[in-house]
């Protein structure tokens, strides 16, 4: 062969390989256990799987397959038994995938015990896979695409022998395929049962016939109960809304029924479930013909005309069926089948809150441990010391660790409803609880806890408390009687002394007070009260007369001067308590009139609130703090009606705070309060209502939520929200600090113009020349300043750091903490920082991408790596971070303006 057959040869390869490579796109074939790369017999390219997992043991298995010797690597996971093995697949920018698991064990152990184990994508337990049944096992999903991530696990199943896998692959699918089987199923993903190419006997037929490597299986195994003739007719076809995509060749076979009335298939299902049925028709002969579709004997289409020279499907749902039979009746001329897919209708769970994730990554975090929480805490199983209600993580039980403190983050878990710290290590205070309304048992026990908090008593739904073995010291708190539905309180072996409230003592409830100093319903019941030095025992001297019945006199004596000492300390509390009392309701009465002297817009009644509500009818908001309500006022004003669960002092501190606040401040980036109430221990806020909803509502809501937001939107919200900010710390007097700046604390508008909103936690600070606050730890997982954290004092910086995370935000797309990706992608603070400090532009979120100047995004990525700064002097000013974005925000208009005269 001369020089220019040889050129000629080499680029119709390269031809052939190129248009090869093409077709597969978005395809990832992972050889489970395998060394090296390699094409198969089908041209596909096989890669090992070391970047999608890290976990388990490779290893090779030798069999006979018919008569040729066969080697397939696998990988097992002998260490299962305590975690699940996860695979995270890569799925960005598509809409549906095929996902092909295949399983081997053919004895590799020599063992002759194959295992049995399950098997999930994302939330969903997808699979059971019993290798004594069939070995290879084969399975086959159609998952809809939500994230850019998608995990397959293994499970294993106690005493069942060790999961294994071969290969993984992974296909995309034509846009919009398989769309209407999520029509009525919505969170559903599709299992393969069957999937016939009807007429065809020559084997199954895939990847290249069919670009996304569906397997097609001949239907000689399926043939119809009345034998009808299969043809293969290669004519050209019209498809009408034909989504899925099926091969042209499996479209040019079909079985046609010819001489006999009706056409049926019988599929064993073996299992109750919801089934997706595709039939697929193409007119391959020349006339059109007619029939009705019956699905186990009721007809799904009647007078079903296929038309020559046309290509056409029929989907149909069937819920709670056993088996099926698919049955073509004929009417004119020569009904027929192309092609048939059989799938069961797989339920995929919602996911966790993200708000709830992030709060049990960082306790992890705070503890030191590692637990093995990835991915979703309730599905497809829970996660190691919690149990789930759906996609609620109602109980944590997190004993016989070193926990310290319950930090502010605990308040964040909404949905518990049983809290077990038991032997964890806490001192102080109780704290950080009050949110947990739905909280119905309570172990803080054996801890060296010493005092009860003001939180206890707000926890309505509370049942079992259980506080023994602690240091707890004075008396008990008299808010725990309104806990109506309490039934068991345990304060046994602290250090508790005074009578109990009489609130406490009723049936319903079982108090047990053994082994503390001096605790009853009754004063004059303490026993052994010499025993205990913090109550003196009277000294008493008696005259030694002699007189008859000198005993008894005694005994009368020392009874009178006992009874008389008790009845003074008794008074002596009564009158404390009183006062105390009294003083609690001069502070409020006080408070109630400061307030009103605040000039706030107005003070709602709570009947007003009721009627303006419609009785709480309208959710539109719910967090650690309450619940806020879609509103309308007299005037026919819409507002946010925010109702505070928290109805302690602490709870109405915060809520003094907040409108003492607004009611100083007004700017046109913060948002305004239309009144409140404080009426029969309401706690209630009416604020303008912004019907943009939430930056976060924007960024990562349901797609009823969700906004799309180029680049110039985003710098338009955070250069509003830094000028509502910068108000806060250098326009006020005194300044103020936020506390609190998150993506779901900056509320829009229509026009998407930004406010800043709750100010619960705000602190003012009144000397001007003062460098901070010493305060308690307040804020939220992800944006909390770690320098405020492990120092406890406050600046304006702790608000930058935050705001700083909001800017990575806006810049990724992605929240602060997140569960999905790789651990070392968890922290958004950590993740995106050293990429964007070195100019590494590939995190930015992909919807903004090729829309964006890069000295704007440059400028925004600067500030906002320096305000995440873990040094606060090393943080710039808000003020500072208001001028880079404002500027960044001009060379965005610019870049625009410059776009549309290219266009134009």
């Amino acid at each position: 062969m001369d020089l220019r057959g040889l050129l000629a040869c080499f680029l119709l390869f390269y031809a052939v390989s190129k248009l090869t490579l093409a077709d597969q796109e978005g395809f990832l074939s992972l050889s489970c256990g395998g060394a090296t790369t390699f094409v198969d017999s089908s041209n596909i390219s096989w890669t090992p799987d070391t970047s999608y997992i890290t976990t388990g043991n490779t290893s090779f298995v030798n069999f006979l397959d018919g008569t040729f010797n066969s080697s397939v690597p696998l990988r097992f996971f002998p260490d299962s038994q305590q975690f699940s093995q996860c695979y995270r697949l890569p799925v960005q920018n598509l809409s549906a995938v095929l996902i092909r698991p295949q399983f081997y064990y053919k004895n590799y152990d020599g063992l002759n015990k194959p295992p049995s184990f399950t098997v999930s994508l994302g939330t969903a337990l997808t699979s059971t896979i019993d290798l004594t049944k069939f070995d290879p096992w084969v399975d086959e999903f159609i998952w809809p695409v939500t994230k850019d991530t998608l995990t397959f696990c293994l499970h294993p199943i106690p005493n069942s022998g060790f999961p294994v896998i071969s290969s993984l692959e992974v296909r995309p699918l034509p846009h919009d395929a398989y769309e209407s089987s999520w029509g009525d199923f919505h969170d559903a993903a599709l299992k393969k049962r069957f999937r016939v190419n009807c007429g065809y006997t020559n084997g199954s037929l895939r990847y290249p016939v069919d670009t996304y490597d569906r397997i097609w299986d001949p239907d000689q195994y399926f043939s119809p109960v009345q034998l009808s003739t299969g043809f293969n007719i290669q004519v050209p076809f019209s498809f009408l809304n034909i989504q899925e995509g099926p091969p042209i060749s499996v479209l040019q076979s079909a079985r046609v029924l010819a001489r006999k009335d009706i056409l049926s298939y019988n599929f064993p299902l073996g299992i109750m479930g919801d089934y997706y049925i595709v039939l697929y028709f193409a007119g391959i002969l020349r006339v059109s013909s007619s029939f009705n579709i019956l699905i186990n004997g009721e007809v799904v289409r009647s007078n079903y005309i296929v038309k020559s020279s046309e290509a056409s499907i029929v989907t149909v749902k069937q819920r709670s069926v056993t088996n099926l039979n698919i049955t073509l009746q004929n009417i004119n001329f020569y009904p027929l089948v192309n092609a048939i897919e059989v799938y069961e209708i797989v339920e995929i769970p919602s996911e966790v809150s993200s708000t709830t994730v992030s709060a049990l990554q960082v306790i992890q975090q705070s503890m030191g441990l590692e637990f093995g929480w990835q991915d979703d805490p309730c599905s497809p199983t829970p996660w190691e010391h919690i149990d789930c209600e759906g996609s609620l993580v109602t109980s944590l039980e997190l004993s016989d660790v070193n926990l310290r403190a319950i930090s502010p983050t605990f308040g964040d878990l909404i949905d518990l409803k049983k809290l077990d710290l038991h032997n964890a290590s806490l001192a102080g205070e109780i704290q950080n609880l009050g949110s947990l309304q739905q909280l119905e048992t309570l172990n803080l026990s054996f801890n060296r806890l010493t005092s009860f908090g003001s939180e206890l008593g707000t926890l309505l739904s509370l049942q079992i408390l259980d506080l023994q073995n602690n240091s707890l010291q004075g008396t008990v708190p008299n808010n725990l009687g309104s806990l109506k539905h309490l039934h068991l309180l345990n304060l046994e072996n602290n250090k508790l002394q005074g009578p109990l409230p009489e609130s406490l003592n009723k049936e319903s409830l079982e108090v047990r007070t053994s082994g503390n100093l001096c605790i009853s319903f009754s004063t004059t019941s303490c026993d052994d009260l010499s025993d205990h030095p913090s109550i003196p025992t009277p000294q008493v001297t008696l005259l030694n007369v002699k007189k008859p019945q000198s005993h008894n006199r005694k005994a009368i004596l020392l009874g009178t001067i006992v009874g008389a000492s008790c009845l003074v300390l008794l008074l002596t509390l009564s009158v404390f308590l009183y006062r105390k009392k009294r003083k609690d309701a001069n502070e409020a009465t006080s408070s109630r009139m400061d307030m009103r002297s605040w000039n706030s817009a107005k003070i709602f009644s709570y009947k007003e609130i009721k009627v303006a509500t419609n009785n709480f009818k309208d959710v539109i908001g719910r967090g650690s703090f309450g619940s806020v309500y879609l509103g309308k006022l007299s005037d026919g004003k819409l507002v946010a009606v925010k109702v505070r669960f928290d109805k302690t002092q602490l709870g109405a501190d915060s809520f003094i705070n907040e409108v003492h606040l607004l009611s100083q401040v007004r700017h046109q980036n913060l948002v305004s309060l239309e009144g409140f109430c404080y009426e029969s221990k309401q706690q209630i806020l009416v604020y303008e209502y912004l019907s943009g909803g939430s930056l976060a509502d924007s960024l990562y809501g349901s797609n009823g939520k969700k906004v799309a937001l180029n680049w110039v939107r985003r710098l338009k919200i955070a250069v509003d929200a830094a000028k509502g900010l910068d108000y806060l710390h250098n326009g006020s007097d005194p300044r103020i600090i936020h506390r609190d700046v998150k993506c779901s604390n900056i509320l829009l508008d229509m026009e998407m113009d930004a406010r800043v909103c709750d100010f619960g936690l705000c602190k003012q600070i009144p000397q001007a020349d003062a460098t901070h606050v010493t305060t308690v730890v307040k804020g939220t997982a992800g944006y909390l300043d770690p320098e405020y954290y492990s120092s406890q004092q406050l600046t304006e910086k702790s608000d930058v750091y935050s705001f700083g995370v909001v800017l990575l935000e806006l810049i990724c797309g992605r929240e602060p903490l997140s569960h999905a990706g790789t651990p070392d992608s968890f922290n958004l603070v950590l993740w995106a920082k050293p990429y964007l400090q070195a100019g590494a532009f590939e995190i930015v979120d992909e919807c903004l991408r090729g829309t964006y100047d890069v000295e704007s995004m440059r400028k925004v990525a600067s500030v906002a790596t320096r305000s995440v700064e873990r040094d606060g002097s090393q943080r710039p000013t808000m003020a500072e971070v208001l001028a880079e974005l404002k500027a960044a925000y001009s060379i965005q208009l610019e870049y625009l303006a410059s776009q549309s005269e290219l266009v134009n």
